[in-house]
């Protein structure tokens, strides 16, 4: 059994060359038909904006595969020949591969330590890879266990919890002001893509009604029309700010557009509770003397940044327990696969030595005919089945906990030797 995996990452590779080495859907699958064909292998492919991997796969030594081999095949497919690829590749093969795997489906390899998606893509990649028929036993068992050790990760240990983005850190945040949403109200100033993002989350809480205010109305009405909200002329803008719950504030002004004196009026004529600002404009939108951190939670993008790092600081402390399951989670793999792969030539093993001391009790009995009580040929049975145990134990057991190395020869090898099992 050998399994090999190669690729980069945005550890290794900048993303123009990730880039280039990427596979879309036509490629994706020409490229897994060539893999199989070229090198009899099995075949899955794994390409996301920050890595593209390769992960190949037989039940017999790949003599004639290795890194070197699939480095020129991605050379050669993607009509990179005149780049040198290897600087930028790693390449991983058996218990190393395995790992590499289980590491990166529970984002332990991720830009973000935690992030979500990653498990997603490896559960695409290994499905379209098993629809186009490339995947065998040996990388079906490997990417279901992978898809095990995502869920252990997540579920026994806090390295998914809290959010990474500023726009997921500034909802978390609303959630510890209020504890429902069916009766608040949304104010989203200028029409940014950070705030956009954010608002796509801001949605997800279903709130009573959102505003969108622009200086330009057609901006606005656009806004409004992708969030189910009501666009509202710049001229109300004091009036609508003092009824909202919620203010998403994400223009290009180049000064505050709201100062603490501007404020003050409109906070005399708010009848309703307490309002959280989220000013994630650069220059800010909102004077920062503004925040009283009670009827007023005024938070701009510095401190949502200082949020986002807390989470991932805090995600760390998590990795050391993720990496022993992963851990775990691979020796139970290798002997899962050990089993499989030495149980024939074990159950061989046992039957030729059960075959050869049957026929020397039958001469031993034969000669000794008329000698011996049936307690005798017991205990002498007894102590010839006892002997081949023990000859067998040590031989069963270091097949058994035997890692694949990247050599050829191996103990099975050694075993067939031997004892003449190569039949």
């Amino acid at each position: 059994m050998r399994l090999l995996a190669v690729g980069c990452s945005h550890r290794t590779a900048p993303v123009a060359l990730r880039e280039r080495l990427a596979f879309d859907q036509d490629h994706l699958v020409r490229a897994l038909d060539h893999l199989v064909t070229r090198y009899g292998c099995e075949a899955v492919i794994l390409s996301t904006c920050n890595r593209v991997e390769l992960y190949l796969a037989r039940l017999d030594e790949l003599a004639a595969l290795d890194g070197t081999l699939i480095v020129e095949f991605l050379a050669e497919f993607h009509q990179l020949a005149d780049l040198k690829l290897s600087p930028h590749l790693y390449e991983h093969c058996n218990a190393d591969a395995a790992r590499h795997l289980f590491r990166v489906a529970a984002s332990l390899d991720s830009m973000l330590i935690g992030e979500g998606q990653i498990a997603g893509q490896v559960k695409h990649g290994y499905e379209q890879a098993h629809a186009r028929g490339t995947v065998g036993p040996l990388l079906h068992g490997l990417f279901q266990r992978a898809h095990l050790v995502a869920k252990r990760v997540r579920s026994e240990t806090g390295i998914a919890r809290g959010h990474v983005s500023i726009s997921s850190a500034a909802v978390e945040y609303v959630r510890q002001v209020f504890n429902h949403f069916d009766d608040k109200t949304i104010l989203v100033i200028g029409a940014g893509k950070m705030g956009e993002l954010t608002l796509k989350h801001l949605r997800q809480l279903q709130p009573r009604c959102i505003f969108v205010i622009n200086r330009n109305m057609e901006k606005a009405e656009l806004l409004a029309a992708g969030c189910g909200g009501t666009a509202v002329p710049w001229e109300q803008f004091d009036a609508v700010l003092g009824k909202a719950d919620i203010v998403l504030s994400t223009t290009g002004a180049p000064h505050p557009i709201v100062s603490l004196e501007r404020y003050e009026k409109i906070r005399q004529n708010r009848s309703r509770g307490p309002v959280v600002i989220l000013d994630i404009a650069v220059p800010r939108d909102f004077d920062p003397r503004i925040h009283d951190g009670d009827s007023t939670c005024l938070f701009n993008i510095d401190d949502l940044k200082r949020i986002r790092e807390q989470t991932l600081s805090d995600r760390l402390h998590h990795v050391a327990p993720a990496e022993a399951i992963v851990e775990e989670e691979l020796a139970r793999f290798w002997k899962d696969w050990s089993r499989r792969r030495h149980g024939p030539v074990i159950a061989r093993l046992t039957q030729d030595f059960e075959a050869k001391r049957r026929v020397i009790m039958r001469q031993l009995f034969s000669r000794l005919n008329g000698r011996l009580t049936e307690e005798d040929q017991e205990h002498i049975e007894g102590a010839f089945r006892l002997l081949q145990n023990q000859i067998l134990h040590g031989p069963i057991s270091a097949l058994s906990a035997e890692t694949p190395e990247s050599g050829s020869h191996t103990l099975l090898d050694a075993l067939r030797k031997l004892f003449r099992l190569q039949d």
